[in-house]
């Protein structure tokens, strides 16, 4: 997949996941710097930053074009995220779409929680998995890749919905809940938006690969 087929399908997928259903795509950066995307703008602080067809209209605000900006930038990570999915034998598509959704391509980015970095890992599990300098994009990126395969490893890939719901709110939460989605506001989100936008790159992945081959 090249670096414009990707910063296409991010573009088209965050904002209209367009060849699949052609929606607007909203964006609020939170009071922690982390940047929120949604198609259902169920929350006041979001703002409308690409509309299908996909177009960045005038006046939009500060955070949304930050947004826009990380996600232009996401082509810069082409090479990191491929060494990291490949080393942890997990689908680069997976990757994408959680960085997507946790930082939009803003590896300095820092969660009210504590979170940090491309992947938004917890200092505890950036060391658990060897980043030691999680603001660091190789090394949070290779964290982050091997702890969705440990979590795909634990819920199994054909229940993707509980491995991130884990990498959100934890493990022991979804645990706590009997194996489903817990019942969080930010967690009930999280999940669709990721799965989305993995669908989305799963599909332009599909398409380029054809067309690599005619």
């Amino acid at each position: 997949m090249t670096s414009r087929a990707v910063s296409c399908v991010l573009v088209l997928a965050l904002g209209a996941f367009a060849p699949l259903c052609r929606a607007d795509i909203y964006a609020y950066t939170d009071l922690s710097g982390t940047t929120h995307f949604s198609n259902v703008p169920n929350d006041a602080r979001y703002r409308l930053i690409v509309r299908a067809p996909v177009e960045t209209p005038a006046g939009v605000p500060a955070d949304a074009r930050r947004a826009a900006a990380w996600l232009a930038r996401s082509a810069d990570y082409d090479a990191a995220i491929a060494r990291a999915a490949d080393a942890a034998k997990v689908q680069a598509e997976l990757v994408r779409a959680v960085i997507v959704v946790e930082s939009g391509f803003n590896p300095r980015a820092i969660s009210r929680r504590g979170a940090v970095g491309l992947m938004q890992l917890l200092p505890t599990t950036a060391r658990r998995y060897g980043a030691f300098n999680a603001f660091d994009p190789e090394q949070n990126l290779h964290a982050g890749a091997r702890y969705l395969a440990d979590l795909i490893a634990r819920y199994g890939k054909d229940k993707l919905e509980l491995v991130l719901a884990a990498y959100n709110a934890g493990e022991n939460a979804v645990e706590r809940y009997g194996r489903h989605v817990p019942p969080y506001k930010e967690t009930r989100a999280y999940v669709p938006n990721v799965l989305r936008m993995y669908r989305a790159l799963l599909v332009q992945s599909a398409e380029s690969g054809a067309g690599t081959e005619s």
